[in-house]
Protein backbone atom coordinates (compact mmCIF):
# COMPACT_ATOMS: atom_id res chain seq x y z
CA UNK A 1 0.00 0.00 0.00
CA UNK A 2 1.37 2.98 -0.73
CA UNK A 3 1.95 6.05 1.67
CA UNK A 4 -1.12 8.24 -0.07
CA UNK A 5 -3.23 5.16 0.33
CA UNK A 6 -3.00 4.55 3.76
CA UNK A 7 -3.20 8.20 4.51
CA UNK A 8 -6.74 8.21 2.60
CA UNK A 9 -7.49 4.78 4.58
CA UNK A 10 -6.10 6.08 8.12
CA UNK A 11 -8.26 9.38 7.55
CA UNK A 12 -11.53 7.77 6.91
CA UNK A 13 -10.99 5.17 9.62
CA UNK A 14 -10.28 8.90 11.72
CA UNK A 15 -13.32 10.35 10.58
CA UNK A 16 -15.68 7.48 11.10
CA UNK A 17 -13.94 6.94 14.73
CA UNK A 18 -14.80 10.92 15.67
CA UNK A 19 -18.27 10.38 14.19
CA UNK A 20 -19.27 7.07 16.19
CA UNK A 21 -17.22 8.14 19.17
CA UNK A 22 -20.15 9.97 21.17
CA UNK A 23 -23.12 7.59 20.17
CA UNK A 24 -20.44 4.75 20.92
CA UNK A 25 -19.91 6.02 24.81
CA UNK A 26 -23.78 7.44 25.01
CA UNK A 27 -24.78 4.78 27.57
CA UNK A 28 -21.75 4.53 29.52
CA UNK A 29 -22.32 9.05 29.86
CA UNK A 30 -25.66 8.70 30.57
CA UNK A 31 -24.75 5.81 33.46
CA UNK A 32 -22.42 7.65 35.39
CA UNK A 33 -19.31 9.56 32.81
CA UNK A 34 -21.47 12.71 32.22
CA UNK A 35 -21.37 12.97 36.68
CA UNK A 36 -17.72 12.09 36.77
CA UNK A 37 -16.85 14.23 34.80
CA UNK A 38 -18.66 17.44 36.50
CA UNK A 39 -17.13 16.31 39.49
CA UNK A 40 -13.60 16.72 38.96
CA UNK A 41 -13.60 19.09 36.64
CA UNK A 42 -15.34 21.36 39.64
CA UNK A 43 -11.22 21.01 40.84
CA UNK A 44 -9.78 22.87 38.11
CA UNK A 45 -7.99 26.40 38.81
CA UNK A 46 -6.10 28.84 37.43
CA UNK A 47 -4.75 28.46 34.07
CA UNK A 48 -5.90 24.85 32.55
CA UNK A 49 -4.82 22.48 29.43
CA UNK A 50 -6.59 19.77 28.44
CA UNK A 51 -5.14 16.95 26.87
CA UNK A 52 -7.08 14.63 24.08
CA UNK A 53 -10.13 16.57 24.33
CA UNK A 54 -11.41 14.74 21.78
CA UNK A 55 -15.30 16.09 20.83
CA UNK A 56 -15.42 18.41 23.79
CA UNK A 57 -17.13 16.52 26.15
CA UNK A 58 -15.87 18.14 29.19
CA UNK A 59 -16.19 21.87 28.07
CA UNK A 60 -19.74 22.75 29.75
CA UNK A 61 -18.36 21.35 33.18
CA UNK A 62 -15.57 23.73 33.69
CA UNK A 63 -16.25 26.11 36.08
CA UNK A 64 -16.09 30.02 35.53
CA UNK A 65 -13.71 30.40 37.89
CA UNK A 66 -11.00 29.44 35.83
CA UNK A 67 -8.72 32.08 33.94
CA UNK A 68 -8.23 30.15 31.10
CA UNK A 69 -8.68 26.67 29.08
CA UNK A 70 -6.84 25.29 26.44
CA UNK A 71 -7.59 22.45 24.86
CA UNK A 72 -5.55 19.94 22.62
CA UNK A 73 -6.43 16.99 20.22
CA UNK A 74 -3.79 15.55 17.39
CA UNK A 75 -6.64 14.12 15.67
CA UNK A 76 -8.00 16.26 12.81
CA UNK A 77 -11.57 15.17 12.65
CA UNK A 78 -11.94 15.35 16.74
CA UNK A 79 -10.08 18.67 16.60
CA UNK A 80 -12.90 19.89 13.69
CA UNK A 81 -15.58 19.00 16.33
CA UNK A 82 -13.84 19.91 19.31
CA UNK A 83 -13.42 23.11 17.64
CA UNK A 84 -17.06 23.57 17.36
CA UNK A 85 -18.13 22.40 20.54
CA UNK A 86 -15.65 25.06 21.90
CA UNK A 87 -16.92 27.67 19.52
CA UNK A 88 -17.95 31.32 21.46
CA UNK A 89 -16.84 30.36 24.96
CA UNK A 90 -14.56 32.55 26.86
CA UNK A 91 -11.25 32.11 27.71
CA UNK A 92 -11.01 28.82 25.44
CA UNK A 93 -8.57 28.15 23.05
CA UNK A 94 -8.80 25.09 20.72
CA UNK A 95 -5.10 23.69 19.50
CA UNK A 96 -4.17 20.36 17.31
CA UNK A 97 -1.23 18.95 19.10
CA UNK A 98 -0.26 15.67 20.37
CA UNK A 99 0.04 15.80 24.32
CA UNK A 100 3.99 15.05 24.21
CA UNK A 101 4.52 18.73 22.98
CA UNK A 102 2.22 21.17 24.42
CA UNK A 103 2.45 24.49 23.16
CA UNK A 104 2.99 26.50 26.61
CA UNK A 105 5.79 27.31 28.65
CA UNK A 106 7.93 25.45 31.14
CA UNK A 107 5.61 25.73 34.59
CA UNK A 108 3.05 28.04 33.54
CA UNK A 109 -0.38 25.68 33.97
CA UNK A 110 -2.03 25.45 37.51
CA UNK A 111 -4.04 22.42 36.12
CA UNK A 112 -4.00 19.63 33.57
CA UNK A 113 -6.84 17.42 32.48
CA UNK A 114 -6.71 14.17 31.58
CA UNK A 115 -9.90 11.84 30.44
CA UNK A 116 -9.68 8.68 28.75
CA UNK A 117 -6.68 9.75 26.85
CA UNK A 118 -3.52 7.70 28.98
CA UNK A 119 -4.84 4.90 27.11
CA UNK A 120 -4.54 5.49 23.55
CA UNK A 121 -0.93 8.05 23.45
CA UNK A 122 1.56 5.41 22.17
CA UNK A 123 4.74 6.89 25.09
CA UNK A 124 3.03 7.28 28.08
CA UNK A 125 6.02 7.86 30.29
CA UNK A 126 6.69 10.84 27.21
CA UNK A 127 3.52 12.23 27.61
CA UNK A 128 3.46 12.41 31.82
CA UNK A 129 7.18 14.31 31.82
CA UNK A 130 5.39 16.56 29.25
CA UNK A 131 2.62 17.23 32.04
CA UNK A 132 5.47 17.58 35.03
CA UNK A 133 7.43 20.09 32.70
CA UNK A 134 4.23 22.67 31.89
CA UNK A 135 2.62 22.67 35.46
CA UNK A 136 3.49 25.32 37.82
CA UNK A 137 4.69 24.07 41.46
CA UNK A 138 1.90 23.12 43.19
CA UNK A 139 0.02 22.63 39.96
CA UNK A 140 -2.20 19.51 39.99
CA UNK A 141 -3.05 16.53 36.92
CA UNK A 142 -6.74 15.61 37.32
CA UNK A 143 -7.28 12.33 35.23
CA UNK A 144 -9.70 9.98 34.83
CA UNK A 145 -8.89 6.77 33.09
CA UNK A 146 -9.93 3.49 32.24
CA UNK A 147 -7.45 0.82 33.65
CA UNK A 148 -6.34 -2.66 33.30
CA UNK A 149 -8.52 -4.62 36.04
CA UNK A 150 -7.20 -6.03 39.44
CA UNK A 151 -9.34 -8.53 39.02
CA UNK A 152 -6.99 -11.58 37.46
CA UNK A 153 -9.43 -12.90 35.63
CA UNK A 154 -10.81 -9.73 33.79
CA UNK A 155 -6.88 -9.06 33.81
CA UNK A 156 -6.75 -11.78 31.29
CA UNK A 157 -9.33 -10.98 29.48
CA UNK A 158 -7.79 -6.96 29.04
CA UNK A 159 -4.66 -9.24 27.58
CA UNK A 160 -6.41 -11.38 25.30
CA UNK A 161 -8.61 -8.74 23.64
CA UNK A 162 -5.90 -5.55 24.18
CA UNK A 163 -4.92 -6.11 19.95
CA UNK A 164 -8.22 -6.60 18.40
CA UNK A 165 -9.64 -3.47 21.05
CA UNK A 166 -6.85 -1.33 19.69
CA UNK A 167 -7.42 -1.72 16.18
CA UNK A 168 -11.01 -1.32 16.84
CA UNK A 169 -10.81 1.68 19.08
CA UNK A 170 -7.77 3.64 17.18
CA UNK A 171 -5.26 2.68 19.39
CA UNK A 172 -6.40 2.28 22.80
CA UNK A 173 -5.42 0.23 24.82
CA UNK A 174 -7.53 -1.44 27.76
CA UNK A 175 -4.71 -3.53 29.78
CA UNK A 176 -2.34 -0.54 30.49
CA UNK A 177 -1.29 -0.28 34.21
CA UNK A 178 -2.42 3.53 33.65
CA UNK A 179 -1.95 4.55 37.22
CA UNK A 180 1.01 2.74 37.98
CA UNK A 181 2.39 4.79 35.46
CA UNK A 182 1.18 8.06 36.88
CA UNK A 183 2.87 7.11 39.79
CA UNK A 184 6.29 7.14 38.31
CA UNK A 185 6.34 10.78 37.67
CA UNK A 186 3.22 11.93 40.09
CA UNK A 187 2.17 11.62 43.49
CA UNK A 188 -1.53 10.57 43.72
CA UNK A 189 -3.61 13.01 46.39
CA UNK A 190 -6.77 11.49 45.90
CA UNK A 191 -7.87 8.22 43.78
CA UNK A 192 -10.68 6.42 43.81
CA UNK A 193 -12.00 3.92 41.98
CA UNK A 194 -15.15 2.95 40.12
CA UNK A 195 -16.89 0.81 37.18
CA UNK A 196 -17.51 2.37 33.64
CA UNK A 197 -21.28 1.21 33.67
CA UNK A 198 -22.51 0.71 30.40
CA UNK A 199 -19.54 -0.43 28.45
CA UNK A 200 -17.65 -3.58 27.61
CA UNK A 201 -15.89 -4.69 30.11
CA UNK A 202 -12.59 -4.33 29.30
CA UNK A 203 -12.84 -0.51 29.77
CA UNK A 204 -15.16 -1.19 32.51
CA UNK A 205 -12.15 -0.48 35.51
CA UNK A 206 -11.89 3.54 36.14
CA UNK A 207 -9.42 5.25 38.78
CA UNK A 208 -10.32 9.60 38.55
CA UNK A 209 -7.86 11.23 41.21
CA UNK A 210 -5.94 14.11 41.68
CA UNK A 211 -1.70 14.36 41.60
CA UNK A 212 0.73 16.91 41.46
CA UNK A 213 4.56 15.90 40.32
CA UNK A 214 7.03 14.19 42.63
CA UNK A 215 9.75 17.14 41.59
Amino acid sequence: MTGKKRAARDGVWERLGAFVYEPFIHRGERLGMTERRAELLREARGRVVEIGAGTGLNVRHYPREVDQVLLTEPVPAMYRRLSRRAAGRESVQVVQTTADALPVPDHSVDTVVSTLVLCTVPEVDHVLAELVRVLRPGGRLLFCEHVRAEDTRLARRQSRLAGPWAAFAQGCRCDRDTLGLIGRRFETLDVDTAAWRGMPSVVRPLVTGVARPLN
